[in-house]
């Protein structure tokens, strides 16, 4: 059993498979801030915290990150 608590982190795959989304669509989103920014997890990985992507899918037509 894992508790997913919203500071978890998702990898790109399980991100896709969250929100139905696309790397490209996921990283064009970003670029717009329409979708949550990723956190490094090393020199070339990185995830998302699972609160972010909940977050997002309350609301995804209208998700702003707010800076």
């Amino acid at each position: 059993m894992s508790i997913q608590t919203p500071q978890a982190i998702l990898r790109r795959k399980q991100v896709e498979a969250l929100t139905g989304l696309s790397r490209s669509t996921i990283y064009a989103r970003i670029s717009q801030k329409t979708f949550p920014a990723p956190i490094a997890l090393g020199p070339r990985c990185v995830g998302w915290r699972l609160g972010d992507i909940e977050a997002f899918l309350v609301a995804p037509a209208t998700y702003r990150v707010e800076n």
